[in-house]
């Protein structure tokens, strides 16, 4: 197992120590720092930080339930593979959230709101198109945003912590991360909540949750030993039109 002593995953000693643990591994594996397959070790994990064994076995076991880990009585505890069919629910389950969301933004837009978004994609819009991890965490901030701003900060904890197996998704597909096209996506958006155009913010943010579908076949393909596949092989990834009667 690898032990980053990178400053982003050190710990706080004033601070509760499990849910750091916690938080650090599952970026590290939603990052693809630590890959599928990789083990981990509760005894190297607590010597690196200097902490007892227990606040590490807890976060494993938190990292299990999330399906990142997989701990195996008497054999050790590796990383996950992704699931395939883990990262379709759970795209759905965004996108019946967040599309419900941009719904509640368009009925009543606040101005404010608009402003800081449009703020958001200025800086988005400013990014070094190499800088691909510093894009996915302005696209968190943005959808975050949207969450609060509609009153439903709490869903979006709730969204985090399903989407886990998409981000690693998302952090696979740096090379072909088509930033240009989000944007667009994000502005659209944007500018049907800022319209008051309900159907038209229902369809754009379906459409942009949408992406990762279109991308995925080729995502597998290019890191198959990354995914847990039905029967070792690809479904199509299927999904109904959106509402409003536009196809995906």
């Amino acid at each position: 197992m690898k032990i980053d002593h990178n400053s982003a995953w050190e710990l706080d000693p004033s601070a509760s120590i499990t849910p750091q643990i916690t938080r650090i591994l599952r970026k590290r594996i939603i990052q693809n720092d630590l890959k599928a397959g990789d083990r981990l070790s509760e005894s190297e994990l607590a010597r690196s930080y200097d902490v007892s064994r227990q606040p590490v076995r807890e976060a494993f076991i938190k990292l299990a339930d999330q399906g990142l880990l997989e701990i195996r009585p008497q054999r050790g505890t590796i990383v996950s593979r992704i699931g395939y069919y883990a990262v379709l629910d759970a795209r759905f389950l965004r996108e019946a959230i967040e599309a419900d969301i941009a719904k509640i933004l368009a009925a009543r837009p606040d101005p404010a709101l608009i402003s800081d978004l449009r703020s958001q994609l200025d800086r988005q819009q400013a990014l070094d198109r190499r800088e691909c991890g510093a894009f996915i965490q302005l696209d968190e901030l943005f959808h975050r945003t949207l969450a609060e701003g509609a009153g439903k900060a709490g869903t979006w904890k709730q969204i985090e912590g399903l989407k886990s197996q998409m981000d690693r998704v998302r952090y696979l597909s740096l090379a072909e991360f088509r930033i240009d096209n989000l944007i667009v996506q994000h502005r659209a958006l944007v500018d049907r909540i800022a319209a008051g155009d309900v159907p038209g913010a229902n369809s754009a943010i379906r459409f942009h949750l949408r992406e990762v579908l279109r991308d995925l076949p080729q995502i597998v393909d290019a890191n198959r030993e990354y995914f847990d596949l039905p029967d070792g092989d690809m479904p199509p990834p299927v999904n109904a039109p959106i509402q409003g009667g536009e196809n995906a």
